[in-house]
């Protein structure tokens, strides 16, 4: 009996029960504050009680992901030898949690700037590197800074060839699916690793990415279309399409 479930939480101990038992892996059900027995070397419980719980070896249960790191903690090993956090870039980032060549966990981002989630990532899996999609310069670049005002314009990253990696689904466009794939092939390739700082030094943009984000500003708008100076801002990464456009509706009032 080397796990105990240590819970006030039912889903929480639903979830731990269900996993362990299609595991089977044998396991004590205890109340928080209740003595753990000398057998124990995990304990599995929930956020809420995860500070009330005094054990040194401790695993969250938030899905049924945290198999992982109990086997991990029970074969006393690190989980994984390379952990890549992979990013497809564009107006909806796909993003992949690939180890070992072994797809961990998927997401669809709302927005380049929804990086928080990356941040919980590099926390849930000490020692993984963070590796992005050449492509989508201009959400790549508003990723960047996100992350670097949170990481470190210093902070390593890897930038990855990204050509190929989207692929057709059935045959027809069916984009968050194709984000998720592009990033779990950009986990799967090899790059090479630079700082964010260097890849945020963008370009001035040339006139036919000011007039392709004008372009686009209508399209998205319906009838406004932004000015070459916000434009500019778009395409150097310090202004979401949707930021310039609620800012040239606000002029033009």
């Amino acid at each position: 009996m080397r796990v105990a479930i240590v819970t006030s939480d039912a889903r929480v101990y639903y979830l731990a029960t269900k996993v362990l038992k299609e595991y089977r892996i044998p396991f004590h059900s205890l109340r928080v504050g209740d003595k753990i027995p000398f057998d124990v070397e995990v304990v599995l419980t929930g956020e809420e009680d995860y500070s009330r719980v005094d054990f040194p070896v401790k695993v969250i249960v938030r899905n049924e992901n945290f198999i992982d790191e109990l086997l991990a903690k029970l074969e006393g090993r690190e989980r994984f030898k390379k952990i890549y956090i992979a990013i497809d870039p564009g107006e909806r980032p796909g993003l992949s949690v690939v180890a070992d060549n072994r797809v961990l966990e998927v997401h669809h981002l709302k927005s380049p700037r929804d990086v928080e989630i990356i941040l919980d990532l590099l926390e849930k899996y000490p020692g993984a590197k963070i590796k992005i999609g050449h492509g989508a310069k201009r959400q790549r670049v508003l990723m960047l800074k996100a992350l670097a005002d949170l990481l470190g314009y210093d902070y390593p990253i890897t930038i990855v060839n990204e050509s190929r990696t989207t692929p057709k689904v059935g045959g027809i466009d069916v984009s968050q699916v194709q984000d998720i794939v592009a990033a779990i092939n950009i986990g799967l390739r090899e790059g090479r690793e630079t700082s964010i700082g260097e890849l945020i030094d963008a370009k001035e943009p040339t006139k036919r990415e000011i007039d392709d984000i004008k372009r686009r500003s209508r399209e998205l708008s319906g009838n406004i279309t932004i000015s070459s100076k916000l434009a500019r801002e778009v395409a150097l990464g310090n202004l979401t399409l949707e930021e310039a456009i609620e800012k040239q509706r606000r002029r033009s009032r």
